[in-house]
């Protein structure tokens, strides 16, 4: 694994939230918006302009952020792991679904790479990233 970052669901308050812990930290922000996904997104009653997903990235971590509601991701903090390798995140993906649920399997993200999201047997919802995809 090359990375392990927190991933918060900040309820309609991510540009603020990011931005806030900018000025506690520095680093850089960057953010997606619900209206500017190239795909449509099923988040019933959100405004085009709420935040898909947001990174804060500093030196030595990365804070990542949505106003995606809790009904697409369990509880408020998601944890993501930035895979490697192929096998590695499948083992990894295998291994967290088991007596799990997945809510995304592994496939091609829009953004690049592959990308899965599955909530373990203890309830913790993790999110799975292979930048390069091989």
């Amino acid at each position: 694994m090359t990375s392990l970052s927190p991933h918060i669901n900040f309820n309609g308050r991510c540009r603020e939230a990011l931005n806030y812990y900018r000025s506690c930290f520095g680093g850089e922000t960057s953010f997606m918006t619900i209206g500017e996904s190239p795909v449509p997104i099923p988040e019933p009653g959100s405004p085009a302009d709420h935040i898909m997903h947001g990174e804060l990235k500093v030196d030595s971590f990365t804070i990542m952020g949505s106003d995606m509601g809790p009904q697409q991701v369990n509880g408020a903090i998601s944890v993501v792991v930035t895979c490697s390798g192929k096998a590695e995140m499948d083992k990894a993906f295998d291994g967290l679904s088991k007596d799990g649920s997945v809510f995304c399997p592994v496939g091609p993200a829009f953004w690049g790479g592959l990308f899965g999201v599955t909530t373990d047997k203890f309830g913790v919802t993790w999110m799975l990233h292979l930048p390069d995809g091989s």
